[in-house]
Protein backbone atom coordinates (compact mmCIF):
# COMPACT_ATOMS: atom_id res chain seq x y z
CA UNK A 1 0.00 0.00 0.00
CA UNK A 2 1.36 3.39 -0.95
CA UNK A 3 -0.42 5.34 2.02
CA UNK A 4 -0.44 4.03 5.59
CA UNK A 5 -2.04 6.09 8.84
CA UNK A 6 -0.17 3.83 10.84
CA UNK A 7 2.96 4.53 13.15
CA UNK A 8 4.10 4.91 16.93
CA UNK A 9 2.07 8.21 17.48
CA UNK A 10 -1.03 6.33 16.13
CA UNK A 11 -1.01 3.50 18.10
CA UNK A 12 0.11 5.36 21.59
CA UNK A 13 -2.87 7.91 21.15
CA UNK A 14 -5.38 4.39 21.19
CA UNK A 15 -3.92 3.29 24.65
CA UNK A 16 -5.97 5.78 27.00
CA UNK A 17 -9.39 3.55 24.74
CA UNK A 18 -10.35 0.67 25.26
CA UNK A 19 -13.67 -1.93 23.64
CA UNK A 20 -16.64 -2.38 25.80
CA UNK A 21 -19.44 -4.24 25.47
CA UNK A 22 -23.31 -4.11 26.28
CA UNK A 23 -23.95 -7.71 27.51
CA UNK A 24 -22.26 -10.62 29.82
CA UNK A 25 -19.32 -12.19 28.06
CA UNK A 26 -18.76 -16.27 28.02
CA UNK A 27 -15.51 -15.98 26.72
CA UNK A 28 -12.22 -17.18 28.68
CA UNK A 29 -10.92 -15.79 32.03
CA UNK A 30 -7.88 -13.86 32.12
CA UNK A 31 -9.39 -10.56 30.84
CA UNK A 32 -10.22 -7.06 31.37
CA UNK A 33 -14.32 -7.11 31.13
CA UNK A 34 -16.45 -7.53 34.15
CA UNK A 35 -19.46 -9.64 34.05
CA UNK A 36 -22.36 -10.46 36.42
CA UNK A 37 -21.33 -14.16 37.05
CA UNK A 38 -19.38 -14.20 40.43
CA UNK A 39 -15.39 -15.04 39.88
CA UNK A 40 -11.78 -15.01 41.53
CA UNK A 41 -11.36 -11.39 41.27
CA UNK A 42 -10.32 -9.16 43.95
CA UNK A 43 -13.16 -6.72 43.69
CA UNK A 44 -15.89 -7.91 46.39
CA UNK A 45 -19.96 -8.19 45.31
CA UNK A 46 -21.66 -9.57 47.50
CA UNK A 47 -22.24 -12.34 50.31
CA UNK A 48 -24.22 -15.65 50.03
CA UNK A 49 -24.71 -18.64 52.82
CA UNK A 50 -22.78 -21.42 52.85
CA UNK A 51 -23.78 -24.41 50.93
CA UNK A 52 -22.19 -27.68 51.05
CA UNK A 53 -19.09 -28.47 48.82
CA UNK A 54 -18.13 -24.89 48.78
CA UNK A 55 -14.74 -23.35 48.98
CA UNK A 56 -14.50 -22.87 53.14
CA UNK A 57 -11.40 -20.84 52.23
CA UNK A 58 -14.08 -18.18 51.04
CA UNK A 59 -16.00 -17.77 54.52
CA UNK A 60 -16.12 -14.56 56.05
CA UNK A 61 -15.50 -15.70 59.66
CA UNK A 62 -16.70 -11.86 60.99
CA UNK A 63 -19.83 -12.48 59.40
CA UNK A 64 -19.94 -15.92 61.53
CA UNK A 65 -19.00 -14.26 64.67
CA UNK A 66 -21.92 -11.94 64.70
CA UNK A 67 -24.60 -14.59 62.84
CA UNK A 68 -23.41 -17.69 63.87
CA UNK A 69 -23.94 -18.63 60.17
CA UNK A 70 -21.42 -19.22 57.47
CA UNK A 71 -21.49 -16.90 54.38
CA UNK A 72 -19.53 -16.71 51.44
CA UNK A 73 -17.62 -14.31 49.51
CA UNK A 74 -18.63 -12.91 46.03
CA UNK A 75 -16.13 -11.31 43.99
CA UNK A 76 -16.61 -10.20 40.24
CA UNK A 77 -15.51 -12.02 37.48
CA UNK A 78 -13.86 -10.41 34.48
CA UNK A 79 -13.27 -12.16 31.10
CA UNK A 80 -11.29 -11.91 27.98
CA UNK A 81 -12.75 -10.97 25.16
CA UNK A 82 -12.89 -12.10 21.51
CA UNK A 83 -12.56 -9.44 18.55
CA UNK A 84 -13.22 -10.97 14.93
CA UNK A 85 -12.62 -8.29 12.47
CA UNK A 86 -13.92 -9.40 8.61
CA UNK A 87 -12.30 -7.25 6.24
CA UNK A 88 -13.89 -6.61 2.89
CA UNK A 89 -10.93 -7.64 0.22
CA UNK A 90 -13.30 -7.02 -2.89
CA UNK A 91 -12.20 -4.87 -6.09
CA UNK A 92 -14.12 -2.10 -4.73
CA UNK A 93 -12.53 -1.50 -1.60
CA UNK A 94 -8.90 -1.14 -3.31
CA UNK A 95 -8.45 -1.39 -7.02
CA UNK A 96 -7.23 1.90 -7.74
CA UNK A 97 -8.40 3.20 -4.06
CA UNK A 98 -5.03 3.05 -2.07
CA UNK A 99 -6.75 5.57 0.50
CA UNK A 100 -9.97 3.20 0.64
CA UNK A 101 -7.83 -0.07 1.45
CA UNK A 102 -5.29 2.35 3.18
CA UNK A 103 -8.04 3.52 5.75
CA UNK A 104 -9.82 0.21 6.07
CA UNK A 105 -6.56 -1.33 6.56
CA UNK A 106 -5.77 0.89 9.71
CA UNK A 107 -9.47 1.25 11.18
CA UNK A 108 -8.91 -2.41 11.21
CA UNK A 109 -5.80 -2.36 12.72
CA UNK A 110 -6.42 0.29 15.52
CA UNK A 111 -9.41 -2.04 16.86
CA UNK A 112 -7.03 -5.04 16.84
CA UNK A 113 -4.38 -3.00 19.13
CA UNK A 114 -7.27 -1.89 21.68
CA UNK A 115 -7.71 -5.57 21.91
CA UNK A 116 -4.57 -6.85 22.31
CA UNK A 117 -3.61 -3.64 24.61
CA UNK A 118 -6.88 -4.40 26.80
CA UNK A 119 -5.48 -8.28 27.04
CA UNK A 120 -8.43 -9.17 24.68
CA UNK A 121 -7.87 -11.68 21.74
CA UNK A 122 -8.26 -10.32 18.02
CA UNK A 123 -8.88 -12.15 14.61
CA UNK A 124 -8.26 -11.13 11.12
CA UNK A 125 -10.92 -12.39 8.06
CA UNK A 126 -9.91 -11.60 5.00
CA UNK A 127 -13.29 -11.75 3.08
CA UNK A 128 -12.50 -12.90 -1.03
CA UNK A 129 -15.34 -14.55 -2.93
CA UNK A 130 -17.43 -16.72 -0.36
CA UNK A 131 -14.79 -17.64 2.09
CA UNK A 132 -12.88 -15.61 4.66
CA UNK A 133 -9.39 -16.24 4.99
CA UNK A 134 -7.79 -16.31 8.45
CA UNK A 135 -3.75 -16.13 7.78
CA UNK A 136 -3.25 -15.64 11.40
CA UNK A 137 -5.16 -17.11 13.75
CA UNK A 138 -6.00 -15.81 17.21
CA UNK A 139 -3.59 -12.88 18.04
CA UNK A 140 -2.51 -12.34 22.19
CA UNK A 141 -0.46 -9.98 22.93
CA UNK A 142 1.44 -7.40 21.16
CA UNK A 143 4.32 -8.74 19.33
CA UNK A 144 1.86 -11.23 17.86
CA UNK A 145 -0.54 -8.12 16.70
CA UNK A 146 2.52 -5.91 15.18
CA UNK A 147 3.53 -9.26 13.41
CA UNK A 148 0.26 -10.20 11.93
CA UNK A 149 -0.53 -6.41 10.66
CA UNK A 150 3.27 -6.09 8.98
CA UNK A 151 1.92 -9.03 6.77
CA UNK A 152 -1.37 -7.23 6.43
CA UNK A 153 -0.40 -4.71 4.33
CA UNK A 154 0.15 -6.42 1.08
CA UNK A 155 -3.18 -7.89 1.35
CA UNK A 156 -4.74 -7.39 -2.15
CA UNK A 157 -7.95 -6.22 -3.19
CA UNK A 158 -9.43 -8.17 -5.91
CA UNK A 159 -12.80 -10.00 -6.85
CA UNK A 160 -16.45 -9.71 -5.34
CA UNK A 161 -17.34 -11.11 -2.02
CA UNK A 162 -20.23 -12.76 -0.92
CA UNK A 163 -20.35 -11.14 2.96
CA UNK A 164 -22.87 -13.53 4.18
CA UNK A 165 -21.40 -17.02 3.17
CA UNK A 166 -18.17 -16.03 4.16
CA UNK A 167 -19.05 -15.38 7.64
CA UNK A 168 -21.36 -18.20 8.31
CA UNK A 169 -19.06 -20.35 6.29
CA UNK A 170 -16.23 -19.69 8.84
CA UNK A 171 -15.32 -22.28 11.20
CA UNK A 172 -15.10 -21.33 15.61
CA UNK A 173 -17.32 -17.84 14.99
CA UNK A 174 -17.71 -17.76 18.27
CA UNK A 175 -20.70 -17.79 20.59
CA UNK A 176 -21.35 -15.17 23.49
CA UNK A 177 -17.96 -14.32 23.86
CA UNK A 178 -16.94 -10.69 22.07
CA UNK A 179 -17.20 -8.34 19.42
CA UNK A 180 -17.63 -8.72 15.43
CA UNK A 181 -16.71 -6.02 13.09
CA UNK A 182 -17.18 -5.96 9.62
CA UNK A 183 -15.47 -3.22 7.31
CA UNK A 184 -16.80 -2.90 3.83
CA UNK A 185 -17.93 -0.28 1.45
CA UNK A 186 -21.11 -2.65 1.71
CA UNK A 187 -21.43 -2.03 -2.43
CA UNK A 188 -22.44 -6.08 -2.61
CA UNK A 189 -25.49 -7.88 -4.32
CA UNK A 190 -24.69 -9.98 -1.28
CA UNK A 191 -27.22 -11.10 1.11
CA UNK A 192 -25.27 -8.57 4.00
CA UNK A 193 -28.57 -8.97 6.07
CA UNK A 194 -28.04 -12.55 6.08
CA UNK A 195 -24.75 -11.99 7.55
CA UNK A 196 -25.84 -9.94 10.51
CA UNK A 197 -28.52 -11.85 11.63
CA UNK A 198 -26.24 -15.37 12.04
CA UNK A 199 -23.99 -13.53 13.79
CA UNK A 200 -26.48 -11.86 16.12
CA UNK A 201 -27.97 -16.00 16.42
CA UNK A 202 -24.50 -16.59 17.96
CA UNK A 203 -25.41 -14.16 20.78
CA UNK A 204 -21.68 -11.68 19.13
CA UNK A 205 -21.92 -8.08 19.79
CA UNK A 206 -21.98 -6.52 16.24
CA UNK A 207 -20.38 -3.14 14.37
CA UNK A 208 -21.11 -2.58 11.18
CA UNK A 209 -18.19 0.49 9.72
CA UNK A 210 -18.99 1.52 6.22
CA UNK A 211 -15.96 2.95 4.64
CA UNK A 212 -16.58 5.38 1.61
CA UNK A 213 -14.37 8.11 -0.68
CA UNK A 214 -15.49 11.45 -0.63
CA UNK A 215 -16.46 10.70 -4.36
CA UNK A 216 -18.51 8.13 -3.39
CA UNK A 217 -20.49 10.18 -1.28
CA UNK A 218 -20.78 13.23 -3.51
CA UNK A 219 -19.55 12.37 -7.32
CA UNK A 220 -17.97 15.07 -9.26
CA UNK A 221 -18.75 13.57 -13.13
CA UNK A 222 -20.09 14.78 -16.00
CA UNK A 223 -21.02 14.43 -19.04
CA UNK A 224 -20.67 11.05 -21.02
CA UNK A 225 -18.45 8.44 -19.03
CA UNK A 226 -18.15 5.01 -19.54
CA UNK A 227 -18.64 3.55 -15.63
CA UNK A 228 -16.42 -0.09 -15.16
CA UNK A 229 -17.66 -2.24 -12.07
CA UNK A 230 -14.22 -2.87 -10.77
CA UNK A 231 -15.59 -6.13 -9.08
CA UNK A 232 -16.51 -7.46 -12.89
CA UNK A 233 -14.26 -9.44 -14.94
CA UNK A 234 -16.27 -9.11 -18.30
CA UNK A 235 -15.31 -6.08 -19.87
CA UNK A 236 -19.13 -6.90 -21.28
CA UNK A 237 -20.92 -7.33 -17.98
CA UNK A 238 -24.53 -5.51 -17.56
CA UNK A 239 -22.96 -3.56 -15.03
CA UNK A 240 -20.77 -1.63 -17.14
CA UNK A 241 -22.50 1.07 -19.27
CA UNK A 242 -21.41 4.73 -21.18
CA UNK A 243 -24.07 6.71 -19.62
CA UNK A 244 -24.48 10.78 -20.08
CA UNK A 245 -23.86 12.04 -16.41
CA UNK A 246 -26.20 15.30 -15.64
CA UNK A 247 -27.56 16.89 -12.39
CA UNK A 248 -30.78 15.02 -12.72
CA UNK A 249 -28.28 11.39 -12.37
CA UNK A 250 -25.97 12.69 -9.50
CA UNK A 251 -29.22 13.46 -7.67
CA UNK A 252 -30.87 10.11 -8.34
CA UNK A 253 -27.01 8.70 -7.23
CA UNK A 254 -26.95 10.86 -4.07
CA UNK A 255 -30.63 9.96 -3.38
CA UNK A 256 -30.06 5.88 -3.55
CA UNK A 257 -26.76 6.56 -1.59
CA UNK A 258 -28.85 7.88 1.06
CA UNK A 259 -31.25 5.15 1.14
CA UNK A 260 -28.97 2.16 1.06
CA UNK A 261 -26.77 3.83 4.23
CA UNK A 262 -29.94 4.47 5.77
CA UNK A 263 -31.60 0.70 5.09
CA UNK A 264 -28.01 -0.37 6.92
CA UNK A 265 -28.82 1.69 9.64
CA UNK A 266 -32.26 0.70 10.39
CA UNK A 267 -31.72 -2.77 9.71
CA UNK A 268 -28.66 -2.65 12.59
CA UNK A 269 -30.38 -0.57 14.97
CA UNK A 270 -33.36 -3.13 14.88
CA UNK A 271 -30.92 -6.35 15.32
CA UNK A 272 -28.71 -4.32 18.35
CA UNK A 273 -26.26 -3.72 16.51
CA UNK A 274 -24.04 -0.85 15.79
CA UNK A 275 -23.44 1.20 12.41
CA UNK A 276 -21.18 4.51 11.53
CA UNK A 277 -20.52 5.44 8.13
CA UNK A 278 -16.49 6.76 7.76
CA UNK A 279 -15.04 8.96 4.77
CA UNK A 280 -11.62 8.91 4.22
CA UNK A 281 -11.10 12.54 4.57
CA UNK A 282 -11.57 12.00 7.88
CA UNK A 283 -8.51 11.38 10.44
CA UNK A 284 -8.69 7.55 11.38
CA UNK A 285 -8.84 8.98 14.95
CA UNK A 286 -12.16 11.26 14.52
CA UNK A 287 -13.85 7.30 13.43
CA UNK A 288 -12.62 5.75 17.09
CA UNK A 289 -12.60 9.14 19.62
CA UNK A 290 -15.80 10.27 17.92
CA UNK A 291 -18.14 7.87 15.75
CA UNK A 292 -17.30 4.57 17.96
CA UNK A 293 -17.78 6.04 21.01
CA UNK A 294 -21.25 7.41 19.90
CA UNK A 295 -22.35 3.87 19.44
CA UNK A 296 -21.34 2.64 22.58
CA UNK A 297 -18.28 0.46 21.25
CA UNK A 298 -15.25 1.78 22.68
CA UNK A 299 -15.35 3.90 26.04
Amino acid sequence: MKISYLNDGFFSRLETLSTTLRADLAGFFGGKHLVKTYGQTVEFADYREYMLGDDIRRIDWNLYSRFEKFFLKLFTDERQMHTQVFLDCSASMGRDLDEKSAYAFAVAAALGYLSVHNMDKVSYKLIKGDAADDPYGTIVGKRAFFNAISGLSSVAFDGECDLKKAIVNTPNPGNNDGLTVIISDFFTDSDWKGAIDYLCYKKRQVLLIQVLTPEEIDPSYTGRVNLIDSESVDVADEKNMKIKIDRSSLEAYRMAMEEHTSDLKHFCNSRGAAFVTVCTNEPVERVLFKELLKVGIIE
